[in-house]
């Protein structure tokens, strides 16, 4: 029985000694591993400088000096001396636009036969109608209104002669007439007749130019 005791008690010591070296060992890897785990996991420290390659500063591409001469004020334009002058220094457009067209047509065959003068006036008073709000805003309204131009035939005007200098000059007044650039002497009158009638017109009478009478 004694030796059962000893045995059993030899067994019992083997057996914790063998688990006290087993758990030394066993608790020493586990160490290394947890040093071994928190040495990589490790943060790097506050005190560490980031170093980055400094770069190469952009090269600057200066533009070429150019020298640039000031623009020339423009020059004023010329002041006639005379109507005539006037006149003479109109271009003569190939294709002339509708409204100057009728603008010239009505001052051709009301006064191509008067002085420019004459025509200058007869050529304003289409001008002032079409801004006048009495009467159609546009040239050709105003000439082809009806009972107003003798030489109007069922809104249209008679054949003109475009290669005489007659027609030249009543181009060359539209443009005047159109642009305002000389002032008429009767400047703001909407009527005229021709000077050999009386129609009794209770207007305020302006001038007369040629065989034209003048009325605002």
């Amino acid at each position: 029985m004694s030796r059962k005791l000893n045995k059993a008690s030899a067994f019992a010591v083997a057996a914790m000694t063998l688990t006290i070296v087993f758990s030394a060992d066993g608790s020493g890897a586990a160490a290394k591993a947890r040093q071994a785990q928190a040495a990589i996991q490790e943060p790097i420290s506050q005190d560490s400088t980031l170093v980055t390659m400094p770069q190469a500063p952009a090269a600057v591409v200066e533009a070429p000096v150019v020298d640039v001469a000031p623009a020339a004020p423009a020059a004023p334009a010329p002041r006639a001396a005379s109507l005539a002058a006037l006149v003479n220094a109109q271009p003569q457009p190939s294709d002339l636009s509708r409204e100057l067209n009728c603008l010239a047509g009505a001052i051709y065959f009301e006064a191509k036969s008067e002085t420019l003068a004459g025509q200058l006036a007869v050529g304003r008073v289409v001008v002032a109608r079409s801004k006048s709000g009495r009467f159609p805003d546009s040239y050709c309204g105003v000439v082809f209104q009806r009972s107003q131009f003798s030489f109007v035939r069922g809104n249209s005007m008679p054949g003109i002669a475009k290669a005489s200098r007659q027609w030249k000059n009543a181009v060359a007044i539209a443009q005047i007439a159109h642009a305002g650039s000389w002032k008429s002497q009767a400047e703001g009158a909407l009527f005229f007749h021709a000077a050999y009638v009386s129609p009794g017109w209770r207007l305020t009478r302006l001038a007369r130019i040629d065989n034209h009478v003048f009325y605002r």
